[in-house]
């Protein structure tokens, strides 16, 4: 296979994977005509990380778990809390609205990497935070009072902990290199077994199980915890990591126009202005340039 046309699939790969994940919040909005926040999640990652351990067999890979705190810490932040959050955001949230500030997340990574690891903030990230700020008030609208404040609060804490995931995972490849799918799939059994515990001590509507839901929960194991997550990694082997940085950019709009097709959830015009001052944060935070190295 040529160098080009290896970058051509790795471009459509970063395509697939940007609608995968963005259909993913619709589903999850959709899901919940059916199952409690709580029991949906637990369920989804409960597959999913049989999936990956099915991964890791098949590929003869070694099933030694990562140091266990760190791996646990992260389970507990990127799968627990994000998807928890999330879910629950969604319970009085609109798809679009929750998705787009949950993909804030490379925010709080840069000051969460500042913090914790003392990476430098360059000018560029801090214009990137800067602007990022702007659109979050454009987007919240504070001057009417807030609106549907939980929704908006859990959709920013579930950010702020895949960002504390994302922090601690590049923590431990510095000091133990495992696998990536080792360390995704352990950190995700974790993970879902915390989100089983709360699905269990919460109080939640019972699952209807019927093809809805199932076709929900397939989507959501098999599409976007699965094949999107092996199509991001031939997206990280083949392209370099600034342009894969654009999933970060195309995954929130995608989800607010997915949103306002499926689920008719029409953005305000100053929701639209605080996606675009996102966007742009987005863009400044990643280091992409308009010109070619």
């Amino acid at each position: 296979m040529t160098a080009t046309s290896q970058s051509r699939g790795a471009v459509l790969a970063l395509l697939a994977t940007i609608v995968i994940w963005a259909y993913s919040w619709v589903v999850m909005k959709q899901v919940l005509q059916h199952a409690g926040p709580f029991d949906f999640a637990a369920i989804r990652y409960v597959l999913g990380a049989l999936v990956l351990f099915g991964v890791l067999l098949a590929t003869r890979q070694s099933l030694r778990p990562p140091p266990l705190l760190p791996t646990i810490l992260i389970g507990l932040c990127q799968t627990a809390a994000f998807q928890g959050l999330g879910q629950w955001a969604l319970v009085s949230g609109g798809a679009g609205r929750v998705a787009l500030l949950a993909y804030t997340m490379p925010f709080w990574a840069v000051l969460l990497a500042w913090l914790i690891l003392q990476e430098r903030l360059t000018p560029r990230r801090w214009l990137g935070l800067g602007l990022a700020a702007i659109g979050l008030i454009c987007i919240i609208e504070p001057w009417h009072g807030l609106g549907n404040t939980g929704s908006t609060v859990l959709a920013i804490g579930a950010g702020a902990a895949w960002a504390m995931g994302t922090v601690l995972s590049k923590r431990v490849f510095l000091r133990y290199a495992p696998s990536p799918l080792n360390l995704t799939a352990w950190q995700m059994l974790f993970g879902a077994l915390m989100l089983v515990v709360i699905a269990l001590c919460v109080p939640q509507r019972s699952i209807e199980w019927n093809w809805q839901f199932i076709g929900c929960l397939a989507y959501s194991v098999v599409m976007a915890s699965s094949i999107a997550w092996g199509l991001w990694l031939i997206v990280l082997q083949r392209l370099p990591t600034a342009v894969a940085s654009l999933a970060s950019l195309g995954v929130p709009i995608m989800s607010v126009l997915l949103a306002w097709v499926i689920l008719h959830e029409q953005p305000s015009a100053m929701e639209w202005l605080g996606i675009a001052f996102v966007l742009l944060g987005l863009f400044a935070v990643s280091g992409l340039r308009l010109r070619k190295a």
